[in-house]
């Protein structure tokens, strides 16, 4: 019996950057990977548009800075169009603004551009299973960010989360990502993520970063 090919079992990669030097080295080391397959590079959003367009794609590496349409615009765009691409950040920036502009507009992960190979790979992996990757520097400024904001008023917890989903909300609400909630609960990813799904459902959560707040503003974190 011949074995499946491995292409089948390839997630479909975007590497989207303004600048050729790191773009094309980018995409030939995440080809390395043995379950990723860089399928196209693109300079602007308006390439990568075009290439999920021609698809199929599974997630979009996406630069913020790039001319025309920027990544921002551009993750606002998938999202809207192409919501089962997931859009992982990856950039030199990490400012306050940038954080929460592209994590608004869709994005699922957001890396720093120090990021190794493994790092991303990891988050490309994660953010195609439907889950968030933040690196520490992100999430630390994430964090300080949302603390410095008063609390929305009127946001009481839905009164039917189960204990294990405060626990898992208040973790999100420390900053932890899927893989370390799991190690601190003894539980597996996959029910870290189911978890997550039935919280975002009952809370009317839009995104991680939502979940933070509504942590804090729960007294949870």
């Amino acid at each position: 019996m011949s074995e499946p090919t491995q292409d089948t079992r390839r997630l479909k990669v975007v590497v989207a950057d303004d600048q050729a030097a790191v773009r094309e080295p980018l995409a030939a080391v995440l080809g390395l990977s043995g379950d990723i397959e860089v399928v196209a590079a693109a300079a602007d959003g308006t390439e990568v548009l075009a290439a999920v367009a021609a698809g199929p794609v599974d997630v979009v590496l996406m630069d913020l800075r790039m001319p025309g349409m920027d990544g921002t615009e551009a993750t606002r765009r998938l999202t809207e169009e192409h919501p089962e691409v997931a859009v992982v950040v990856l950039t030199t920036f990490a400012d306050d603004d940038s954080i929460l502009a592209a994590l608004s507009a869709g994005a699922r992960g957001y890396l720093t551009k120090n990021a190794g190979r493994q790092d991303i790979a990891r988050a490309i992996r994660a953010a195609a299973a439907g889950q968030s990757v933040l690196d520490r520097e992100v999430q630390d400024r994430l964090l300080a960010t949302v603390r410095t904001k008063s609390p929305a008023p009127g946001q009481p917890l839905p009164g039917d989360l189960t204990p294990r989903e405060r626990e898992v909300l208040t973790l999100i609400g420390q900053g932890l990502p899927n893989r370390a909630i799991a190690q601190k609960l003894f539980i597996s990813e996959a029910t870290v993520k189911t978890h997550i799904n039935n919280l975002f459902a009952k809370a009317d959560l839009k995104d991680r970063a939502d979940a933070v707040r509504r942590a804090i503003a729960a007294g949870l974190a």
